[in-house]
């Protein structure tokens, strides 16, 4: 008996070992099973991610995609006719290889503009003919709310006629010495087109004015500026910035301190 005691005994002993790997294999095999859950769950969460990532760059290629399909495919309904002699942007004067850009954004019905014209006007034809700036006007039409004929608009356009005649300097020299005053109709066409006649223009000048043919330019030269944050005429950038000394000593100053040594 004590034999078989033992044998139970021992054999109690085995059984417990036995039952202790089985549990432990069974514990082996509940995490090699959890881990291989998690790591399925960690590839599911990458995969998803990459497709959203993969979406996202999807989704943004498209959008620049269709900018650049609207882009190509409005440029006839947005297009306006330029004057010969100005850009898209304004009227360039001077050498285009100048050490110095010269900004100067006006409104022929602006007071302040005029001012600016009679008191500087002769520095910024100095420096131009010096070689030292090229000078890009912007008759911008910011003032058509003081005339009851939108005359900043009108002016800005024949200012284009001005520009395609080749004589928009003296042009807009005589439009600020006649300036008509705030309220009023503004100078006319015809009168318009005698000042382009007295400064020499010809051809086609008289045409031009009376059948706005640069109105949507000027419309166009408008938008632009306000975009560009020019608030207020007169602006005048030397080099893209802002003068604030807009006497004559001020804009020599601004343009010597901007030119490459």
């Amino acid at each position: 008996m004590a034999v078989r005691h033992g044998f139970v005994r021992h054999g109690f002993v085995r059984n417990a070992g036995i039952g202790e790997r089985m549990s432990k294999q069974r514990s082996r095999s509940g995490s090699a099973k959890l881990m291989a859950a998690q790591g399925t769950a960690e590839r599911r969460g990458r995969a998803v991610l990459v497709g959203t990532a993969v979406a996202v760059l999807v989704l943004f290629a498209g959008a620049i995609g269709f900018g650049l399909y609207r882009a190509q495919q409005e440029p006839a309904s947005t297009s306006v006719a330029i004057p010969p002699g100005a850009t898209a942007q304004g009227i360039p004067t001077g050498s285009p290889d100048a050490p110095v850009t010269l900004d100067v954004y006006l409104d022929f019905q602006c007071p302040i503009c005029k001012t600016f014209e009679e008191r500087t006007g002769d520095t910024i034809e100095r420096l131009v003919d010096a070689g030292s700036v090229r000078a890009i006007y912007h008759p911008v039409a910011y003032l058509d709310r003081f005339s009851t004929t939108s005359y900043s608009s009108r002016s800005s356009a024949a200012a284009g006629c001005a520009a395609a005649a080749g004589v928009y300097p003296e042009f807009a020299e005589r439009l600020f010495a006649e300036q008509p005053p705030e309220g009023g109709d503004g100078l006319s066409a015809q009168r318009l087109i005698e000042i382009g006649r007295s400064v020499g223009a010809g051809g086609r000048f008289a045409d031009c004015v009376r059948q706005g043919t640069y109105e949507a330019w000027s419309q166009r030269l408008t938008e632009t500026a306000s975009r560009a944050g020019i608030n207020g005429t007169p602006t005048v950038l030397v080099d893209g910035e802002q003068l604030q000394d807009r006497s004559p000593a001020g804009l020599r100053a601004a343009v010597e301190h901007a030119t490459p040594r």
